[in-house]
């Protein structure tokens, strides 16, 4: 077997996983998501967020990750816009934060 041949055969191992999940109480639901997506998945996030375009990037990764616990996406790229303008951006920070492995607390995001 290649070093090609594991690589994917890991790569394909990890997205048969099982899900991880975590509580969003504000939005009364449960998030589940993959621990690793694909590449091509994440080079979107990387190139807006190489353009400075944070608040797009965050919710790129999480139109991308978010899913319920069948592992279907919660959000379309249609949803953007809606995403970007008409909700919550510290609640957006903290499910991408949670998506990413990055999660912050309300202290660290100043909500004490």
């Amino acid at each position: 077997m290649s070093i090609l041949d594991k690589a994917t055969a890991h790569y394909k191992a990890q997205l048969s996983g099982s899900l991880q999940s975590f509580e969003v109480p504000e939005w009364e639901t449960t998030i589940y998501f993959k621990g690793i997506t694909s590449m091509a998945d994440e080079q979107r996030v990387l190139k807006l967020h190489s353009e400075g375009k944070l608040a797009e990037a965050l919710v790129e990764s999480i139109i991308s990750k978010a899913c319920d616990v069948d592992g279907k996406k919660l959000f379309k790229s249609a949803d953007r816009v809606t995403l970007m303008h008409e909700t919550d951006p510290v609640i957006l920070m903290k499910v991408a934060g949670e998506l990413n492995g990055t999660a912050t607390s309300d202290e660290d995001l100043g909500n004490e």
